[in-house]
């Protein structure tokens, strides 16, 4: 009997250790980050941005984080990067060691879709909603974009893909339209709830 309960118990050690094993191998759980660089009016170019984001592509690896697009506001001196990652601190880190452009925040996100694919010569703007903490819930960010999805068209704008914040409240969309004037009168008509910030940008994967 003993000799079997030792075997058992040998088994269940070398189980244990090949699913941590599995478990290092396979990384943390990933979450989806957006950040944003404020470097200032006039200062940035998007094929600066596109040159740093092939150094966090080549940087990414190690730190188990994969940036899926970027997005470039020239006029206002902003970029926002978007990325999966154990935490804010490894998409920080592929920053630093790729090219040290840091981050002015960081945002854990979650997304309306994956598979947001703007169309070339469409023009795009990104918006900013800060709604405040405890001011909205997801749900409650996913009915809006339904009504902007509802009145979208008599605008000429279409609305790709949000990114919400739930701890800051703030609501990032990304939409094609004519113009930023336009993205605007889709939200005022479908639910008023208007952003702090509009801004034409690049995007770039």
């Amino acid at each position: 009997m003993r000799n079997t309960i030792t075997i058992i118990g040998a088994a269940a050690f070398l189980a244990v250790g090949a699913w941590q094993a599995r478990a290092r191998s396979a990384g943390e759980p990933k979450k989806l980050f957006l950040d944003v660089h404020e470097l200032g009016k006039g200062k940035v170019k998007a094929a600066d941005v596109a040159a740093a984001h092939q150094k966090d592509l080549a940087t990414e690896g190690r730190h188990d984080v994969h940036y899926q697009a970027y997005w470039v506001a020239e006029e206002t001196g902003k970029v926002y990067c978007l990325g999966e990652a154990p935490s804010a601190q490894a998409m920080s880190t592929v920053h630093k060691e790729a090219h040290g452009l840091l981050a002015s925040r960081i945002m854990s996100v979650v997304a309306d879709n994956a598979d947001w694919k703007p169309r070339p010569g469409k023009k795009l703007f990104m918006d900013v909603h800060r709604l405040g903490p405890g001011k909205v819930t997801a749900a409650a960010v996913a009915a809006a974009h339904q009504r902007d999805l509802a009145v979208q068209a008599k605008h000429g704008a279409r609305f790709l893909n949000y990114w919400f914040d739930a701890e800051t409240g703030t609501v990032v969309c990304l939409c094609e339209a004519p113009s930023a004037e336009a993205a605007l009168a889709v939200h005022k008509e479908a639910h008023g709830l208007m952003p702090e910030s509009v801004e034409e940008v690049v995007e770039g994967r």
